[in-house]
């Protein structure tokens, strides 16, 4: 029965794993399982099979496969590891996942669908020698491969291999452009180390600092006026055609007839564009630049243009009773061709059901490959229809929260919900920002206790719903505002991996606090790229300005601090960083002109030196950068040279 079951073979063997996959599980287990698992699903599998490959086992932090040719398996190890470089690029280098790849040809057994012998032992050792990111291959292999590749092969000599009798030649498949740079900004002079204890006498002011940009980006963030969404002068930069699956949902409309279930399409909404974001490689118009267009004319070619997308999804919603009808209908943008139309009749509680049917539909029609991860989305269902119905209303009005009173019913809403469902996750996450908000914008009665609650509501809904989005990016926000900035990040960057289509707008005030202004200008791109007319793009705008400012770079810092005023005139706070900004580009009239502006404002938060300096009460300072600290010092003197009385 055995002689029926083995049969030999010549055959490519390629042979992958994740390098330090051990201190990355060390640091986060779930975490990087998640991650993995998505690498494999989403980049690995697919390119092993587009080259005609075929995944012979998984191994726990990797994979064997065979190719009938080596041409093909080093095409697919090379369109893995520059796939890898890219989903890399944003990412900190001590949480990468970066596969080992090891190519040989040789003979082999194959018996119930598993592969054996020395042909795979010398690919699996040559895994080994590859660096994190790199290629390794066999003498044998480069034979097959020589002279059809633009890449150069280093000759890195022969090897014994554990367990291989005869030593094996290897060479090195160069890729050292495989692993983009960060950004590289202009940087100035950088200031020398300085002792911990010559801090002491300056960490007031600077824990002003530290607390006025992140409440002046709170405030952008949560509150802004009804008026018309300011358009970037940086838009024929930004929307530019996207090369990948690119969509933006466009609000859906209430076809009752009764206003008050407005909130049902605005939710349907929202879920379809989370749903399309969870897809790495897709490239997913955010929520708060769709809802721009909600009630107007839609011209489906100029929006395209607009936003660099090929497709518009729009729809319609008509609720009666418990039932919801609604119909859905994908448009080329280029074109102006519907490419698909369906109706959905389900529950009005089976929302994420719903969501999960349209997108998996639209996916397949336009060919996008699906992942398991999908099934948990499908499973999803309202443990109390009413508490989820009310949690739905709660996200509605969040969504037009530039009105302060709509603000405060929302987090009533919020409210409402965890009394009859107190474990409702979305309710959990919106109600967390109400208390991080109000330490965000200077309004707390009692800093430490709010920050606390947002805590802990946030750590609940993690707790319940570990894959939840947007509880780490509530997460997030408390962490920033509470000075932990390198724990917000990790906090942000969960939310980014579980929807990468949405870039939480902390990320980037987050990457400054830390020292990394390079991060914090690439993500603030990243964001207005994915929502070019977003009327909440304050945050982002004053995310740069600080950047630029922590790099020197005051002109360019001047400029998004300009946009961030034009955006939000009401947030007083943004021209009292604007006059220190000036003085320290030099413009020292301009910036005792702005700050006499400013003063002259009888609601002006910050009068005086004093003033300033009382604002650092109950900030923690320990885990900000030198970097940033410096940049608080400088920033501190700005405001000195702008004449902000003692």
């Amino acid at each position: 029965m055995a002689s029926e079951r083995v049969e030999r073979r010549l055959t490519a063997i390629l042979a992958a794993d994740v390098a330090g996959y051990s201190r990355l599980t060390g640091l986060d287990e779930e975490g990087t399982h998640v991650q993995l698992q998505d690498h494999l699903h989403t980049l690995v599998d697919p390119k092993i099979a587009e080259h005609r490959g075929r995944v012979v086992k998984n191994t726990g932090d990797g994979l064997l496969a065979d190719f009938s040719s080596v041409v093909d398996a080093l095409r697919c190890a090379l369109d893995v590891q520059r796939g890898m470089a890219e989903r890399n690029a944003e990412v900190p280098d001590e949480k990468r996942i970066e596969f080992r790849i090891g190519i040989n040809v040789g003979d082999i057994l194959i018996d119930r669908g598993d592969i054996f012998g020395d042909g795979v032992n010398v690919a699996a050792r040559l895994e080994g020698l590859a660096k994190p990111g790199g290629i390794c291959i066999s003498d044998d292999a480069h034979r097959q491969v020589r002279g059809k590749f633009d890449v150069t092969f280093e000759d890195t000599g022969e090897r014994q291999l554990k367990n291989i009798a005869r030593p094996v030649r290897v060479f090195r498949v160069a890729l050292d452009d495989a692993r983009p740079a960060k950004p590289n900004w202009p940087r100035h002079s950088t200031a020398p180390a300085v002792r911990r204890d010559r801090w002491g006498a300056r960490l007031t002011a600077i824990g002003a600092a530290v607390v006025l940009i992140a409440g002046a980006g709170g405030a952008g963030l949560y509150f802004h006026p009804g008026r018309a969404p300011i358009v970037s002068q940086m838009q024929d930069k930004l929307a530019k055609p996207s090369e990948r699956f690119s969509i933006v949902v466009l609000p859906f409309i209430n076809l009752s007839g009764d206003a008050s279930q407005d909130y049902l399409a605005d939710v349907i909404s929202d879920e379809l564009t989370t749903g399309f974001s969870r897809f790495r490689d897709n490239f997913v118009i955010s929520r708060s630049t769709a809802f721009t267009y909600k009630g107007k004319p839609i011209d489906v070619r100029q929006i395209g243009k607009d936003l660099g997308v090929r497709y518009v999804l729009e729809g319609s919603v008509q609720p009666t009773g418990d039932r919801l009808r609604v119909h859905a209908q994908l448009i080329d943008t280029e074109s102006d061709a519907h490419l698909w139309a369906d109706q959905f009749d389900e529950n009005r509680y089976d929302v994420l059901q719903m969501q999960d049917a349209i997108v998996t539909r639209i996916a397949h029609a336009i060919g996008i490959k699906m992942t398991a991860e999908r099934a948990r989305w499908a499973q999803s269902r309202a443990a109390n229809p009413s508490a989820e119905d009310l949690a739905w209303r709660c996200t509605a009005a969040m969504m037009r929260m530039y009105l302060t009173p709509v603000l405060d019913s929302a987090y009533r809403l919020c409210e409402q919900t965890l009394q009859i469902d107190p474990e409702n996750v979305r309710a959990l996450s919106l109600l967390s920002i109400k208390f991080s908000h109000r330490v965000y914008v200077f309004a707390s009665p009692d800093r430490q206790a709010d920050l606390h609650r947002a805590d802990e509501l946030a750590s609940l809904a993690i707790k319940i719903d570990p894959d939840n989005f947007l509880a780490h990016s509530a997460k997030g926000d408390v962490l920033l505002v509470a000075g932990r900035s390198r724990e917000a990040i990790d906090s942000y960057q969960r939310a980014l991996m579980l929807a990468p289509g949405s870039i939480p707008p902390g990320l980037a005030l987050a990457y400054s606090y830390a020292g990394e202004p390079e991060q914090a200008i690439a993500y603030a791109d990243k964001a207005m790229r994915l929502s070019p007319h977003d009327p909440f793009s304050t945050p982002l705008y004053l995310a740069k300005a600080l950047a630029f400012s922590i790099l020197q770079d005051y002109e360019e810092a001047l400029v998004w601090i300009d946009r961030a005023e034009a955006a939000s005139p009401e947030i007083l706070l943004i021209g009292f960083v604007r006059s220190a900004l000036l003085a320290l580009a030099g413009k020292e009239a301009d910036a005792r002109a702005a700050m006499q502006r400013y003063l002259a404002n009888d609601n002006a938060p910050i009068r005086t030196i004093t003033q300033w300096k009382a604002r650092r009460q109950g900030v923690p300072l320990p885990s900000y950068s030198p970097r940033f600290l410096m940049w608080g010092l400088r920033f501190n003197e700005g405001l000195q040279k702008a004449g902000l009385p003692e």
